[in-house]
């Protein structure tokens, strides 16, 4: 027999869980009066939200701060009046591919196709600067153009050489790299569809920040795992070496993960590079049906490519439907 529900449901928790969906650095946890965790609203960081301009004050919190950050969340929400140029002269087949290459800002970017593709987009990689004292300058002043950015932080100097800066004796180290990085994550959270992804490569350096960041920006019940890129070819001398690198995954939505799971494992992964003494001649078999995107009955056979040529030793590539219709064996020349 079905146990009947004694009680009303709490339409304070299910109307914050709404809220988070929308904006999920917005809610945080907080003790009630018998002292049992419930969801509760950072209403300052929710008014810096709907508003365009600097919302001053606030009650401290548990959650990630730093000179600068209302600035970024501020960049993060600010217009542009910017747009795209093809450069048709240097594309090939711009009106038939699937596949697009985008030269620019990659903050002014991610703003321009908002409107187009928010809530679209399944995957998203980004390979940002790792903060190692030897980066750019991270500060960013979202009312300059990209020429006065460039050279007001010292990017750039008055005839364009591009200067080096944000060592550790700068006093921002971590808060330049933060601001740089919180709009672009915002903005990424923005064009991930309910069952896409981000997958961000990172290292020691600032792995708990970026963590950290990313718990606010895209909910902590999101966050799916840390895989460690294992280095080996690392020549670093020191008393410790450092063989692992980071990719921290973040979901839009877990909870319409169906093919994320858990436990351990190890994924082989590889690619073609040139023969040489630390990298010996050896195959690998494409099978069929892997993704090949061209149109259907392209067929490479032979040898092809520029600086690094590639030849077909068995098999041949032929596409269909998107994919290899047989197994192939392509050899990469030195």
């Amino acid at each position: 027999m079905e146990k009947m529900k004694l009680h009303s449901p709490d339409l304070s928790q299910d109307n914050i869980t709404k809220i988070r969906d929308l904006f999920p650095g917005c809610v945080t946890e907080a003790a009630d009066e018998s002292g049992k965790l419930r969801l509760a609203v950072d209403f300052d960081q929710l008014r810096q939200e709907l508003s365009d301009h600097i919302v001053e004050g606030g009650q401290e919190r548990y959650n990630l701060d730093w000179p600068g950050k209302r600035e970024a969340l501020l960049g993060a929400n600010a217009q542009i009046s910017k747009t795209l140029r093809p450069i048709r002269d240097e594309s090939v087949q711009f009106d038939a591919t699937r596949n697009i290459f985008i030269e620019g800002d990659n903050l002014d970017f991610l703003k321009i196709i908002q409107e187009n593709y928010i809530g679209e987009v399944k995957l998203i990689y980004i390979d940002p600067p790792y903060n190692t004292g030897n980066d750019f300058v991270y500060k960013d002043d979202f009312t300059q153009s990209t020429d006065q950015f460039m050279e007001g932080s010292r990017q750039k100097d008055e005839i364009g050489n591009r200067l080096v800066s944000n060592t550790e004796t700068s006093g921002r180290f971590d808060s330049n790299w933060l601001s740089m990085m919180y709009p672009r994550l915002r903005l990424a959270h923005r064009l991930l569809s309910d069952l896409g992804i981000i997958m961000m490569s990172i290292d020691d350096n600032e792995v708990h920040n970026l963590r950290r960041m990313c718990d606010e920006v895209f909910g902590r019940r999101n966050f799916v795992c840390t895989l460690i890129w294992n280095k080996q070819h690392s020549q670093q001398q020191g008393l410790f070496k450092k063989y692992h690198e980071y990719v921290v995954v973040y979901a839009k939505n877990v909870q319409k993960q169906e093919n994320i799971t858990g436990g351990e494992g190890i994924i082989e992964a590889g690619a073609l590079k040139k023969i040489s003494k630390a990298n010996p001649a050896s195959e690998f078999t494409f099978p069929a049906d892997v993704r090949f995107d061209a149109p259907d009955g392209t067929t490479l056979t032979g040898t092809f490519g520029d600086s690094e040529k590639v030849s077909v030793i068995r098999g041949q590539l032929v596409a269909q439907d998107g994919k290899t219709l047989e197994g192939v064996t392509p050899w990469i020349q030195v």
